[in-house]
């Protein structure tokens, strides 16, 4: 209430009532020794000290009248505020969060899980779904509902306007030829695509039925299909381009965007069409590939154009290149090769081609180094990027972080002994390096940590450095240390073989003086290590058997997560958990774990939410969790070798200890050697098993299931999401999520089909 009823009495009775309290001890010992206290203080009085202050005094002050009316008061504010809340609570703005579920009832709203952030909050839901009744039934509310539900980017079809057939004439629509108009690039460029206008004859199947997607029936009057990109768009900023190794015998400038020297397609993020879509997505609207087509219709707007400057940058000598400096074009030759390339003294600067990652910058261009700004396609934060990782960094204190790149330091190798160098008065240190940018190794990288430090080599956030390795990163220690690698990309440069090196990442049994080496812990984080330690420009892998991690010392723990690892070879005194991670030996039938000796029982192993590609022996499989692991034995030598092997592999998947461990909601190998299984489901013939996308790692949707993958394993974890590295993702439940909400809108008789772009 705004006003007090003791001051609505004459003042007569204030007065008096006053009077009296002067004349009563209202205040107990201990209240009036406070009071004493405060009133005597020297020293200013603190805001809660003064609090008391007042309290206390207005309670000595206040007589029996006024205290009787105060009671009263308190009881009509709590009458005063009841009659407003139940005003209030007519409204899903302002009510009480336990009118929240009544009111969505009243209004036929049903729950869903929320997993993405936009859908999460039941208050705004319910609100959302009564400002959606308003356009009940068009094709926008559909295509908001698919974009809000699956936080992915999302395009609603309506596949009557683009059926061959004869128009009603008081509804022609002008733009719907029989055939394509070859004029334009557009209908060729987006065929089979969610922006496919090509009119084509009617498909009586149902586009809702259970079907693989390739024979899915999508052109009838009654449906609808809801497209979906759940593939990101992942930045690299002023990154150096990776010039070809053939420049210097062929005196070309060509150059590539990914540090690894691979073809790769560029992506351009999604524009935002706001909360609430009013027009319907167009190619700009979601998360794609940049197409060479789409980006030379761009550029040639100049400083207007949507991709370039955004999307992609080329950097000549720290200068941005004009629009109007750069050709688009196919550079892809014969087996290859490179073809189409600027030539000298032209009208263009550089080539660029945004399907395959290249650049050709002209023979007659500028001299300065070549730094782009780009996107690339993945499906998950995994394995290095510009995401947030700082919420995962060991050291935060930023007086122990030895920053690298630096004059002061000759080479990483001498920054890490610098940063070891400090662990002796702090314990624990970074060595931090900045920018998106390639740092090749002089020689092998090693990794001497005292007893009790910990050392923490990373990215830093935003960023994704790449190490390209001359000898292999070495680590060793004392006892309860702790190495750290987190957000970095490692890769094994041009003069690295399996004859000058074991691994990537190699912890050795021994310290350089003879002594056992004590490492205690070994962490990956966000990181990758190279499935084959390099790839070819195809994405093919060079050392395809090669590990990517050995660990020789024991007794050491290595916790793996959000990373991507080639093959692990770990002995088995030590330890190695994976998590929402990939562990790929490049091939099914190639070992992807094992012993030291590449054959034996390894380490004990953990796996949660992993794709393991290839075969995996471990002593003991301690858990797997929601995890597939795609493995086959390869087909016997031929002719058989003269000396028996290491280990007679069983099946693809072993165990040596069948009576301890765990392995539950999993995907397994045929005939797999492991503990008694809890709801897996395990390779056989004619039974169900996961399709991926692709299995070549530096693919956009690499190790991604497909759709049309069956339920019992794209269902088939522990909370009903997929199992495999994307577990987390739950990308059923939005899936779920979305049918749930699109039916209550959906016009009667129509039917929908949710089809997946990659």
């Amino acid at each position: 209430m705004s006003f007090e009823l003791f001051n609505l009495l004459p003042a007569v009775y204030r007065i008096r009532d006053g009077q009296l309290a002067q004349t009563m001890t209202l205040l107990t010992h201990a209240e009036q020794t406070q009071l004493t206290s405060l009133q005597t203080q020297t020293t200013p009085l603190t805001a809660q000290q003064q609090t008391e202050l007042d309290a206390l005094l207005a309670k000595a002050s206040r007589g029996p009248l006024e205290s009787l009316l105060l009671l009263i008061q308190e009881q009509i504010a709590a009458v005063d505020y009841d009659l407003g809340q139940l005003y209030d609570d007519q409204f899903i703005e302002t009510c009480a969060p336990w009118v929240i579920p009544y009111i969505g009832d009243l209004i036929g709203y049903q729950s869903v899980a929320g997993i993405n952030p936009s859908v999460d909050d039941s208050r705004s839901e319910v609100a959302e779904t009564i400002s959606l009744r308003r356009r009940k039934g068009t094709v926008l509310v559909l295509e908001q509902l698919a974009r809000d539900a699956t936080g992915w980017g999302a395009h609603a079809v309506e596949f009557f306007q683009i059926l061959a057939d004869t128009q009603y004439m008081n509804h022609p629509r002008l733009s719907n030829h029989y055939a394509p108009d070859l004029r334009r690039w557009q209908p060729g460029l987006y065929m089979d695509t969610g922006f496919d206008r090509t009119a084509r004859t009617v498909d009586v199947r149902s586009i809702s039925a259970p079907a693989l997607v390739p024979l899915r029936s999508r052109y009838n009057i009654q449906n609808i299909g809801i497209f979906l990109w759940s593939l990101s768009a992942y930045p690299i900023t002023d990154a150096a381009a990776t010039p070809c190794a053939t420049n210097a015998d062929h005196g070309q400038l060509c150059y590539r965007f990914s540090s690894l020297g691979m073809d790769i397609p560029l992506f351009h993020p999604a524009v935002s069409l706001g909360e609430d879509i009013t027009a319907l997505a167009a190619p700009v609207n979601v998360p794609d590939r940049l197409r060479r087509r789409v980006l030379c219709d761009d550029i040639q707007r100049g400083v207007g154009a949507g991709y370039y400057g955004t999307s992609l940058e080329l950097y000549l000598g720290g200068n941005l290149l004009n629009p109007y400096q750069i050709l688009v074009a196919d550079l892809a030759g014969p087996d290859g090769s490179w073809a189409n390339l600027p030539g000298s003294g032209g009208n263009y600067t550089a080539a660029v081609d945004p399907e395959l990652g290249r650049i050709a910058l002209s023979p007659s261009a500028p001299a300065g180094a070549l730094t782009v700004t780009y996107n690339y396609g993945f499906n998950a934060n995994m394995g290095g990027g510009e995401y947030a990782r700082a919420a995962n960094f060991k050291v935060t204190n930023p007086d122990l972080i030895v920053a690298y790149p630096d004059p002061s330091f000759i080479d990483l190798q001498h920054a890490v002994t610098q940063a070891i160098s400090l662990l002796a008065a702090n314990g624990q240190t970074a060595v931090e390096i900045a920018g998106s940018q390639t740092f090749p190794t002089t020689g092998p990288l090693t990794i001497d940590l005292p007893k009790g430090c910990t050392l923490e080599l990373r990215s830093a956030d935003p960023a994704r450095g790449t190490l390209l390795l001359d000898g292999e990163i070495t680590v060793f220690g004392d006892q309860n240390s702790t190495f750290t690698l987190n957000g970095l990309l490692v890769s094994a440069g041009p003069g690295m073989t399996p004859a000058t090196a074991t691994s990537l990442l190699h912890v050795p049994a021994l310290r350089p003086d003879g002594s056992a080496n004590q490492l205690g812990n070994l962490n990956l984080t966000d990181c990758t290590l190279v499935p084959g330690w390099s790839v070819q420009t195809d994405g093919t892998p060079n050392n395809p058997t090669a590990p990517a991690l050995k660990i020789d010392a024991a007794s050491v723990t290595v916790a793996i997560a959000a990373s991507i690892v080639g093959a692990i070879q770990a002995g088995e005194f030590s330890t190695v958990s994976l998590k929402d991670s990939i562990l790929d030996a490049t091939d099914p039938t190639i070992v992807a774990y094992s012993a030291t000796d590449g054959a034996s029982g390894g380490a004990p192993l953990t796996m949660h939410g992993t794709t393991a590609v290839g075969m995996v022996h471990a002593t003991v499989l301690t858990m797997v969790s929601n995890s597939i692991l795609w493995g086959a034995l390869p087909p016997p030598p031929n002719p058989p070798p003269t000396k028996p092997p290491i280990f007679a592999w069983p099946s693809a998947l072993v165990a040596d200890r069948k009576q301890q461990g765990c392995v539950r909601f999993s995907f397994l190998p045929y005939n797999a050697v492991v503990p008694r299984p809890f709801e897996c489901v395990e390779r056989a013939l004619a039974s169900p098993q996961p399709y991926f996308a692709s299995l070549r790692y530096g693919h956009p949707a690499y190790l991604k299931l497909l759709a049309c993958t069956d339920d019992t394993i794209r269902r088939g974890a522990h909370n009903g999401s997929e199992m495999g590295a994307f577990h987390s993702l739950l990308a059923p439940q939005r899936e779920s999520d979305l049918q749930i909400r699109i039916n209550e809108y959906l016009p009667v008789g129509l039917e929908f089909g949710l089809i997946y772009q990659y």
